[in-house]
Parts: C-alpha cells; sequence; structure tokens
C-alpha cells in the first residue's frame, strides 16, 4: 500500500492548471493540506516555490509532487492525468533546505527570509554596485564592482544563477554557487563555489551612492547596508519526482545543454 493515502491537491490560476485540477477532482479523493500525506501541485516552477516557502511556516513539512502546467517546468513532473497513485508510489524523494538570508537596512532594519533557488543583490539605479565579500569571517573579495551577485542552492543553480553564467551544482554536492552579475572590476573573477556550511557575508560599500536590494527568491528587501547568507539545516522540504525524471539527473543533465 502507499504511504501517501491522503493527497491535498493545489493549483495556480492558470487556465491549464484550473483543468487540470479539475480533470484529477473527477479521478481521485482529496483532503485538505492539514489532514493530507502529500501535496500535488499543478503550475509553474514559480507556483512550487510558492508553496514550498508556505510550507516553511508549517510544523510538518509534506512532500510536495508538482506536476507542469506552467512554463519553464524545471522542478516538476510532466502533466499525466493517468496512474498518479502509481507515480507517487515510485517516486524518488529529494531533501533540500533552503538558504537563510540575514539582511539589515542602512536604516538598521532588520530581516530573517529564506530562499529555496537563491538569494541574489542588485543594483537599484545605473551606477554599479561595489560589495565586499567575507565568507567565514574572512575578507576574500574587498571590493566587487558589479551590477550584483548571487548566493544559489544546488536546486537553485540551474535558475538564475546559470542565466548568469554560474556553475551547475549536483544536487548532491554540498555545495553553494556564488556567482557575479556583469561583474565590471575584477574582470577575471568569474565566482566561487563553497562548501554548504560557510557563512557568506556581502556588505555594500558607498550604499548612499550605490543603493542595492537584496532578493531571496520572490521577496525583495531595498535599500541594504549587509547581508548573511547561510544553509538552514533546520529546515527540510520534500520534493518528489518520477524516477525517470528525477531531479538530480536533470540538475547534471543541464551540463550538457547546448
Amino acid at each position: 500500500m502507499s504511504q501517501y493515502i491522503k493527497l491535498a491537491l493545489v493549483h495556480s490560476d492558470t487556465e491549464a492548471a484550473i483543468d487540470a485540477a479539475a480533470a484529477l477532482r473527477g479521478a481521485y479523493q482529496f483532503v485538505d493540506s492539514a489532514d493530507a500525506d502529500a501535496i500535488i501541485v499543478l503550475g509553474g516552477d514559480g507556483y512550487l516555490l510558492q508553496n514550498l516557502h508556505d510550507q516553511l511556516n508549517n510544523e510538518i513539512q509534506l512532500p510536495v509532487y508538482g506536476m507542469n502546467r506552467g512554463t519553464v517546468g524545471f522542478l516538476m513532473n510532466a502533466w499525466h492525468e493517468d496512474n498518479l497513485l502509481e507515480r507517487l508510489e515510485r517516486a524518488k524523494k529529494f531533501s533540500i533546505s533552503p538558504l537563510k538570508m540575514l539582511a539589515e537596512t542602512v536604516d538598521g532594519e532588520k530581516f530573517e527570509l529564506p530562499a529555496i533557488n537563491e538569494v541574489s543583490l542588485l543594483r537599484e539605479t545605473r551606477q554599479s554596485a561595489k560589495i565586499q565579500i567575507d565568507v567565514n569571517g574572512r575578507t576574500v573579495l574587498p571590493e566587487l564592482s558589479c551590477d550584483g551577485i548571487l548566493v544559489a542552492t544546488p536546486a537553485g543553480s540551474t535558475a538564475y544563477n546559470l542565466s548568469a553564467n554560474g556553475p551547475i551544482l549536483p544536487l548532491d554536492s554540498g555545495m553553494l554557487a556564488l556567482t557575479p552579475i556583469s561583474p565590471f572590476r575584477p574582470r577575471r573573477w568569474t565566482g566561487a563555489i563553497l562548501p554548504e556550511r560557510y557563512v557568506i557575508k556581502l556588505t555594500i560599500l558607498e550604499s548612499a551612492k550605490r543603493p542595492v536590494s537584496a532578493v531571496a527568491d520572490q521577496r525583495e528587501i531595498r535599500n541594504i547596508a549587509t547581508v548573511s547568507v547561510e544553509l538552514d539545516r533546520k529546515q527540510v522540504l520534500n520534493l518528489l519526482f518520477d524516477p525517470e525524471h528525477a531531479l538530480d539527473d536533470r540538475i547534471a543533465m543541464e551540463q550538457f545543454v547546448v
């Protein structure tokens, strides 16, 4: 018997997701999330991330099985109405932990936010950002002149990080990607791959003249002074994938996409 007996169903507000939800409700029984063993998510990657963030606020994080009714769907399984229970029984589970961003603004406000894909810092005006980089309390780059910089998890390494020419990280690598966005000086610095146990601190230089915002996945904090990023091992999220489309294989195969 499947370990996922009681299922909850959520969907985005796109027509494709709404139609898919109607089809599943006609074929299967669903319960409220509070009573479920797993959650079926219909939509795209953004909607899946939204639901994973919602789960971080819950006492118990339920396994999530997404089916793509969005655009890219890299974190989703293929959409099929049939054999849902059999697919769940065969599904491969991956556990991921989010990043924890501790940000302080120039006015002294402090924020703590999770990020499943990445924490990104971006210049707010036409002026380039100037950022000091510290790793585990040691200054490794006194001044980076750039459009921004990001810290990505393996799960997020194929998203914004890849678009910024950052490295793809295997899911079980135990590493984080530190990737500059349009670096100006030093020109030859292309980023770093760091053990996930490291703490990365980013300090904004000349913050009054060169304001910078920090974004944890989809949540933005403006006019920041410092940002500290580390892996939050206390939080664990579980994603379910069809064996033939498992997340670790997808991430590895992205290195061969041309």
